[in-house]
């Protein structure tokens, strides 16, 4: 990776560069992930991706609990800590790890089995590891740079309650409610996360690195699923 000596990009330049990267790379691409959106999933295959991806859920505070870590701005902090509240929730039982689990239960399994994470694959142990590790090990703006695939959540989200309430009607509708919930709290996450991103990133070095974490979190996401869709000889 070089950008030494080259002017960064304009703003809407480098906007859309993410855009491009993104689109390209984003999982919802992913045969299964296609799979799922057509119906042609069996209910196990659903059970083993609900209960799979329920552990890069639990990352995801874990992640936003180091980007806090690595901010001297208390305006920042003040910010990015409500997306460790989105997830926990204030109280037991609230937040999107626990609405995960009711659509864990809504898909026939055990939500404190699902909670345990015993039953999670080597493969998605690795590559949700390996996002926290990503976080871990980069500079503040690369870090939130990485969580720019919630770009693309919103209009995912939608067309997964839409799919799963055509195709899975076993699934109850009401335990869609983290995808629901996700619509609205991902598109302005990741408004923030660009925000900060294209006021920080401000050299061409910075935005090459910027665009390179948010390139290896889509590949993170795709060896999720390529875990999962093995799994089931897929």
């Amino acid at each position: 990776m070089s950008g030494d000596g080259a002017l960064p990009l304009g703003r809407d330049e480098f906007v859309a560069r993410l855009r491009s990267e993104g689109e390209q790379r984003y999982h919802d691409r992913h045969p299964f992930h296609v799979a799922m959106h057509e119906g042609r999933l069996s209910r196990d295959e659903i059970r083993t991706w609900v209960a799979n991806r329920y552990y890069y859920q639990t990352r995801i505070p874990i992640k936003d609990a180091i980007i806090l870590s690595k901010s001297d701005d208390p305006d920042f902090r003040r910010s990015w800590i409500r997306r460790i509240r989105d997830h926990d929730g204030d109280t037991p039982g609230e937040g999107g790890l626990a609405l995960w689990l009711r659509l864990a239960e809504g898909v026939g399994l055990d939500p404190e089995e699902v909670a345990s994470c015993r039953s999670v694959l080597p493969g998605v142990h690795f590559a949700c590891d390996a996002y926290v590790d990503l976080v871990r090990e980069r500079s503040l703006v690369e870090a939130v740079a990485s969580s720019l695939t919630e770009f693309f959540a919103p209009d995912l989200m939608s067309k997964r309650v839409e799919a799963w309430e055509r195709h899975y009607p076993w699934v109850r509708s009401e335990v869609l409610a983290y995808f629901r919930e996700r619509v609205v709290r991902a598109r302005r996450d990741s408004g923030e996360a660009l925000d900060f991103v294209l006021t920080h990133a401000t050299t061409r070095e910075l935005q090459l690195r910027c665009e390179a974490a948010l390139i290896r979190k889509t590949e993170i996401l795709w060896h999720l699923l390529d875990c999962v869709a093995r799994a089931h000889s897929r």
